[in-house]
Parts: C-alpha cells; sequence; structure tokens
C-alpha cells in the first residue's frame, strides 16, 4: 500500500517524499503535531524526529524500514521547519525516536510530548531545494538538478516567495505554501556530473 494512503489529507501537513519515494509528514503547528502523533501512534516502529530545541514539527517517516538516506533527509526537513531557521541559525540538531517511545502526561500542553529511553542526535545543515511532488511546489532536503537552493538568510518572506514566484513562474501562494516561516536566502543549484579525461597517445 502506498504510504500516503495511511493518513488522510496529507497535503494540509509539512510533508515531502525522500528520494526514495517514502513519504514523511510533520507538524505546522502545536495542534497539528498534536494530531499527527494521536493518528499514528499506533504505527510503534515509525520513526520520529524533532530539534532538540523546541519549536518544530514531530516529523514521521510513514515507512517501517527507512534507510539511511531517508533519515538524513528527515532530519534535515525537520530543522529546516524549524523555529532555527525563523531565527536565522544555519544549523541545529535533530532528536531521533520511535513513535512507541512517545508519552504524553495530562499536565502536558498541545504539542508537547515526552520521550522514553535512548534518542539518537543528528547534526543537520539547514538547506532545502525546491521542486514539484504530486505536482505541488515542495522545499525537499536533497539536492535536486538545476533548481533553486534556498537557506536562511534576510529577505522576508512574503518578498521572498514574489522572487521566487517570478523566477519559477508560479502562485506566490505555492511558494509561500512550500518554504519554511522566517527571511531566506537563495540560490540557483545546478547539479552536474564530472566528465572523465580520456588521455589519448599521440
Amino acid at each position: 500500500m502506498e504510504e500516503s494512503k495511511t493518513i488522510e489529507n496529507y497535503t494540509k501537513y509539512r510533508w515531502f517524499f525522500t528520494s526514495s519515494g517514502k513519504l514523511v509528514v510533520g507538524g505546522k503547528n502545536a495542534q497539528q503535531n498534536e494530531e499527527l502523533i494521536n493518528k499514528l501512534k499506533t504505527n510503534a516502529k515509525y520513526v520520529v524526529m524533532h530539534t532538540k530545541s523546541p519549536g518544530s514539527p514531530f516529523s514521521i517517516i510513514l515507512h517501517p524500514n527507512p534507510s539511511k538516506t531517508d533519515m538524513d533527509e528527515t532530519a534535515v526537513f525537520t530543522g529546516s521547519f524549524s523555529r532555527e531557521w525563523r531565527t536565522g541559525k544555519k544549523a541545529t540538531l535533530v532528536d531521533i525516536f520511535l513513535m512507541e517511545q512517545i508519552i504524553k502526561k495530562p499536565n502536558m500542553k498541545i504539542g508537547t510530548f515526552g520521550v522514553i529511553d535512548s534518542i539518537d542526535h543528528r547534526p543537520v545543515d539547514l538547506r532545502l531545494y525546491l521542486t514539484k511532488q504530486k505536482g505541488i511546489l515542495r522545499a525537499v532536503p536533497f539536492e535536486v538538478k538545476n533548481t533553486i537552493s534556498i537557506v536562511p538568510g534576510k529577505v522576508k518572506k512574503e518578498d521572498f516567495a514574489e522572487q521566487i514566484a517570478v523566477k519559477m513562474d508560479i502562485p506566490v501562494k505555492e511558494v509561500i505554501e512550500a518554504i519554511p516561516t522566517g527571511t531566506s536566502d537563495f540560490f540557483i543549484s545546478i547539479k552536474t556530473t564530472k566528465k572523465k579525461t580520456v588521455k589519448k597517445n599521440k
């Protein structure tokens, strides 16, 4: 079954497909984080990520056996859509754990959870690439050939979105929905392959 079938209306959350095609979803706010954990808590072995500091999505890989690449990409996604981007940081630390480790105590606020047992930590650089997935603009955490790369910067989100919309010839609203909150800068990312040099005898 396609991972997107395991949760209805996944496009209302933060989401992207990893380079291997696995769906990752995360909350846009505390209410959505709470909703996602409650909806998916029966999937005990799903990997969940959150920045070590407060203010990020609870990002969930909707697949029981993600690869190291899936994990790396999800960690970058989690950090990039966190408060760290909004404050202009270039890197952050992401916590990694399983759904079955998450606990909720009665006195905890909406969108706040505890984690029991060991937690893995992964440092990540904050950089995303703009591309279409399922026909919708996404800011994905892996390099895409000949596209725009975005990083925390100095241009306000609305102004930044207008610049990107002109360059990519798409609606401003679609860009705003795709990119992190806060200020950003962008670069044209050109992915090339190195040509082999063949030595010829004279």
